[in-house]
């Protein structure tokens, strides 16, 4: 999606080439030190050297220490894009809230919106007020950017999270999910109220698996094992699931995935979904069936958040409700853990504030339906970003995506520059693929010099995915042995 006229374009603009590629790393990767720039980036130490010395020139760095304390000797120092290079907003609209939050694009957070205690709740549902609710999260944003010092000119992008499944073309993949929002597309409606500023849109779960993922820790912790597989479930007014595997959302070939809640339990109930299906998860534990049972015997509950009280204070009637829907949510993620064995499996949204009473059920529920091997590898635990998962998960999208998602400064892609010719075919190919986080998680692509071909990663692997893989002598070049310039390995579609 393009930016106006007014807004600063990504990578900023005057930068060389090699300085973009190292504010791209930067962007996607976080924090680095020196040598791991030098894999992500593809590019070479006294390269990279130059490279941040443009940077540090246009203000654009900034200098920490690795605060971890594994390790010996002297902590290694750390480079992070600073705050002026450009800001990323996350908007997390629920069926009952709005959440903005606010972070750099060196992946520090620095702001959210509303408090605590002052949180925005739109009544009844987002379903009746899709206008409203758009003002007021245009509104929100500007208000946390007025808070916090900064513009809609530092605004890369917003990532918006939407309760419904999202297809890669951005659209609402299921209208009678949000009947309201029939017909309007959420992504360019936030835009236009924001002046023009790009929109990321995904699904509210999968955020909230992306938001964990990067701002709960889950990346630092597990960046070296391959394969690493992390579930979140977000049990709200409804349920949904998003996945990352080897640090990508995992959206399906219709960009919907992970939609747990309508996994079917029962195909005899006569009750109909949302969706139009029969038994699903969602009728027997999700807020809104769990609030309509509370209230059979507790007419003046006022809302979830409520029942969740109630429960915790040790009201018997509320404890065996949640504690029901706990072996009915655990009975499908037993399934999800048969299919996938996931290293990890996340619990938000805000029936995840019941904390064990909702967490047992599920793990004693996973431990009987699921193959032995499988229940025994996952772990399971609450969200560490609470109910701001899908919001930082939103502004974590904007962090991970492929820069084309965003814009292409227009000198990258003259048609003699072979090279950039070669970075933005891989560019705009890999959303398709990996659908809209792009590639989240994953190294800036590296090309052959002389052909612009896409090649492997830093870890060897092919970047297009389908390719044989072969290598080509560089024409002019003596191989040598061990010799980097003299065979490099290159895509051939």
């Amino acid at each position: 999606m393009a930016a106006s006229a007014q807004l600063r374009s990504w990578p900023p603009r005057g930068l060389s080439k090699t300085g973009g590629r190292l504010a791209e790393a930067l962007r996607m990767h976080g924090p680095s030190t020196r040598a791991r720039l030098g894999e992500t980036s593809g590019l070479s130490r006294p390269t990279v050297t130059t490279a941040l010395a443009e940077l540090t020139e246009r203000g654009f760095i900034e200098a920490t220490t690795d605060a971890s304390p594994e390790g010996l000797g002297r902590p290694a120092e750390l480079v992070r894009l600073s705050r002026n290079a450009g800001l990323a907003v996350g908007v997390d609209i629920g069926r009952r809230h709005v959440q903005v939050v606010l972070a750099d694009l060196g992946h520090q957070e620095i702001g959210k919106i509303p408090a605590e205690a002052d949180a925005y709740r739109h009544p009844p549902s987002a379903d009746a007020h899709p206008d409203e609710v758009l003002d007021k999260a245009a509104l929100l944003v500007l208000d946390l950017l007025g808070r916090s010092g900064g513009t809609l000119e530092q605004v890369a992008a917003i990532g918006l999270g939407i309760p419904a499944p999202i297809t890669h073309s951005g659209e609402i993949g299921s209208p009678t999910l949000l009947p309201g929002w029939a017909g309007i597309n959420p992504a360019p409606a936030l835009s236009s109220r924001l002046a023009g500023v790009p929109v990321l849109i995904d699904n509210d779960a999968n955020l909230g698996a992306l938001g964990e993922y990067l701002f709960g820790g889950f990346r630092d912790e597990h960046c070296t094992a391959e394969g690493y597989e992390l579930a979140y479930v977000k049990i709200a007014t409804g349920i949904g699931a998003g996945i990352i595997r080897d640090g990508r959302i995992c959206q399906g070939a219709g960009g919907t995935a992970g939609e747990l809640g309508h996994t079917t339990l029962d195909f005899n109930d006569l009750k109909i979904c949302l969706c139009g299906n029969h038994g699903c998860l969602e009728l027997y534990a999700g807020g809104e069936a769990l609030l309509r049972k509370a209230r059979t015997g507790l007419p003046e509950l006022a809302d979830i958040l409520d029942l969740i009280d109630r429960a915790k204070a040790g009201d018997p009637y509320c404890v065996s409700l949640i504690k029901d829907a706990g072996d009915q949510i655990g009975t499908a993620l037993g399934t999800l853990v048969n299919l996938n064995s996931p290293d990890q499996i996340v619990i938000g949204g805000e029936l995840s504030d019941s904390g064990a009473i909702l967490l047992d059920p599920i793990r004693e529920r996973i431990s009987r339906t699921a193959m032995p091997p499988a229940a025994r590898a996952v772990t399971i635990s609450e969200a560490r970003l609470k109910k701001w998962s899908s919001a930082w998960g939103a502004a974590a999208l904007v962090l991970t995506s492929a820069p084309t998602r965003l814009w292409m400064r227009p000198e990258y892609a003259e048609a003699g520059n072979r090279q950039a010719q070669g970075l933005l075919g891989w560019l705009e190919f890999a959303p398709a693929r990996g659908g809209l986080a792009g590639v989240a998680g994953q190294v800036v692509v590296s090309w052959h010099r002389s052909s612009g071909r896409r090649t492997r990663d830093s870890s060897g692997r092919c970047r297009c995915g389908g390719c044989t893989r072969r290598s080509r002598r560089r024409p002019g070049r003596s191989p040598g042995r061990g010799s980097r310039r003299g065979r490099r390995s290159t895509c051939w579609p």
